[in-house]
Order: C-alpha cells, then structure tokens, then sequence
C-alpha cells in the first residue's frame, strides 16, 4: 500500500510517498512559485539525489500532475503508474468543531472544510485546492483529511472556552482550537513506545518548537490543553508572532503609531515574535549564532522565548497534578540542546535533570534525563507525514 501525502501552501506543495507495508519513503519533494512566474518541482526519489524539475505551473491541479509525472518517470520516478497510489492523505489546518479525527472526503466534508476558511484563510482555501486537484486527477483514489484540530478536540470546555459572552462561542464558534495536532499527536505515541509504556498510563508535555510554536498537555494519550488558540497567534512566542498579550495592546499601537487595525495585525503576526525583540532574524539558528556572539538583545529574546515556554509547562504540569515526561520536537526543539537545558533548569521541583553530556544532540530520539531524574526529558524529532499516511491506512 502506498500512501500520496500533501501538504498545500498558498503557492507550494509538498508531497511524501509512502510504502505503509514498511513505513519506508519512497519519496519525498517540493513544488514551489505555483501560478507564479519560476515554477518548479524539487524531487528526490528514494535515496537518490535531488532532481529539480522546472515548468509551468499554473495551479495546484497542474502541480499535482508534476508530482504524478515525477513518481512514474521511468529514469527517477519510484512507481510504474499512478494506480500504485492507494489513496491520498491531505493536511487540513483548521476542521473546527466538526471534525475530532480523520474522514474520508466527500463533498459534506468539502463544504465543512469550506465553513472553517474564515478561521484559516491562508491554509484551508489552499488545502481545498490541492483536495480538488487530486480528484481531478485521480477520480477513483480515495481523499483523506487529517486535521491539525482535530486532535485537541478532547479539550473539555474549561481549557477551551474564552470568558466572553457565551453567545460569542454559540454563534460564531470562537473557542480555543489549537494547532500542531497532528505533530503533537505523533511524538505524544512515540514518546510512551519510546520509553516502553502504555500512553494511557502517561501525562506528557510535547514542546513543538519551531517557527511556530506550541506546547499541549497530553493525559491518557488525549490532549487536555494547548497553547495555540482561536487561531496560531495566541500562546508562545513564536518566529514572527508575539504570542500572548493584552489584547488592549492593539488598539494603543493603532492609536500611537497612526496605523489601522489590519496593520496592527500585520505587526503582531508577521513583524513581531523572536524577530521584533531582536531585530536580527525570525530564524532560531541566526539567534543562536548572536547568542553565541554575545549579542545581548538575542541573549535577552532567548530568555523571553524560554520562559514563556516554561510558564506553559508549569502550567500543564499544575492542570494535570504531574507529569511524566516532557519532550521536545520540531526544529528549535529537535536541534538546540541550549535551549531545551535552559527550559528544562525550571522544573528541578518536578523532579527533572538533564544529562548535559546526553543532551548534547540534534533531531535524534534521546531520554537526555539524569540517572536521578525522577521526571523523563526528551527528543522526539516530530513526522507529521507518516502520522498522516497511518491515518489514512486507517481509513482505508
């Protein structure tokens, strides 16, 4: 069984296919500047080199027959036909209250995914046009949806609810949705296989710690709480985001700085975060190197981002009466062994101590934790696309 996954952006797809029998990769690639002048596919077949493949793309209906075309290219593809396709796993960003796990698409799920656009404009209109374009193409493969909501829909309505007038939340559904699901999802199984127990036993924290940021609470292998919220903006703070903050800031920006609402907005997704307390960069690796420089306003922009991570561990760790491990994923958390010291130096109460020797790793599976730790820490480098084709052979 091989599993198509996709991922669409505004103007790139990326895409994994994925034997199920072994888990294995067949292969694994990029189509960028889609219906933008430049247009090309990245493609690496299995273990081979990368082939970079350039062309007209006009929409993701044409970007999906250049992933088609390079899978069963008889010099680099890694199928003879697209019939050895078993069906397609989609991620979907936002399913808000109507999904709580995966579905096969039809078209009630295509106008429910539709409902949910005005709570994430930028990804599911793209999402929905990469779906269109598979049916497209490949009438008779099954489309499935994997939502990065779904997950926290286990969240009982005392960590999802916002204390506004109740109506707000019966009529137009703002509540706390959270995001990362699916990356959460998969490190929270791996962790507890990892460590040889039965998720059911575990309370986990997973820090998903990237560009975008996100901390869930995990009990019994369901998510309890999460940091992201209405939308990505609220919790950490993030590469370009602030995270929270009083929302009265907004207006006294727009007021001061003579600007509109929709600029203060601009300001607090795309111009803030890491990026607007430093001045240097929205990347962590850029940071890291002015740390390392001794740049103090990095320095200082670290201990901001550090904190606010462990003030949300804290908190789950309150919510939950205990943890048993918390765990690292994603870019900044997979790689940057400063930083998950410097958060980890903050629960020595609940019983957490770093091997520093241990923890001196990048994107590998490690227990970094003391012999003496009592609390686990550790790596669990995230793979939403497997997490993704499991579900969608699942499904199917």
């Amino acid at each position: 069984m091989n599993i198509l996954v996709l991922n669409c952006g505004s103007s790139s797809l990326k895409y994994q296919l994925i034997n199920m029998e072994a888990e294995k990769v067949l292969s694994i690639g990029i189509c960028e500047r889609i219906g933008i002048e430049g247009s090309q596919i990245k493609h690496i077949p299995g273990i081979g080199e990368r082939i970079v493949i350039e062309g007209e793309m006009k929409d993701h209906k044409q970007a999906v027959q250049f992933v088609i075309d390079a899978l069963i290219d008889e010099n680099y593809g890694v199928i003879k036909s697209m019939n050895e396709i078993t069906a397609v796993g989609h991620r979907v960003v936002h399913g808000g209250e109507f999904f709580s796990d995966s579905v096969i698409i039809d078209e009630e799920v295509i106008t429910a995914i539709e409902a949910c656009t005005e709570l994430a404009p930028l990804h599911n209109p793209a999402n929905l046009t990469g779906i269109a374009a598979c049916q497209a193409i490949m009438p008779t493969t099954p489309n499935i949806a994997v939502f990065d909501t779904a997950f926290h829909q286990t969240m009982p309505s005392k960590a999802y609810l916002y204390a506004l007038p109740y109506e707000y939340y019966t009529k137009h559904k703002i509540r706390r949705y959270g995001f990362h699901g699916t990356s959460h999802k998969y490190v929270a199984n791996r962790t507890a296989e990892f460590l040889g127990k039965d998720i059911k036993d575990m309370k986990i924290v997973v820090c998903h710690l990237g560009n975008g940021a996100s901390v869930c609470a995990i009990d019994g292998g369901e998510s309890v709480d999460t940091s992201m919220g209405l939308t990505p903006l609220e919790g950490l703070v993030m590469g370009t985001r602030t995270g929270d903050l009083d929302p009265k800031i907004a207006d006294y920006i727009a007021e001061k700085e003579g600007i509109t609402h929709d600029e203060v907005m601009e300001i607090l997704n795309k111009k803030s975060g890491v990026l607007g307390l430093s001045g240097i960069s929205s990347d962590f690796r850029d940071l890291e190197k002015a740390v390392e420089e001794g740049n103090e306003r990095a320095i200082m922009t670290m201990e901001v981002f550090e904190y606010r991570v462990a003030k949300y561990v804290g908190a789950y760790a309150a919510t939950m009466n205990g943890i048993d491990a918390i765990v690292f994923t994603a870019g900044l958390g997979e790689n940057n062994y400063l930083v998950r010291k410097a958060i980890c130096d903050y629960f020595e109460y609940l019983g957490v101590v770093v091997d520093d020797d241990l923890n001196k790793c990048r994107g590998i599976e490690r227990d970094f934790s003391a012999p003496e730790a009592t609390t686990r820490s550790l790596v669990i480098p995230t793979n939403e696309e497997l997490m993704i084709a499991r579900e969608t052979k699942k499904l199917i």
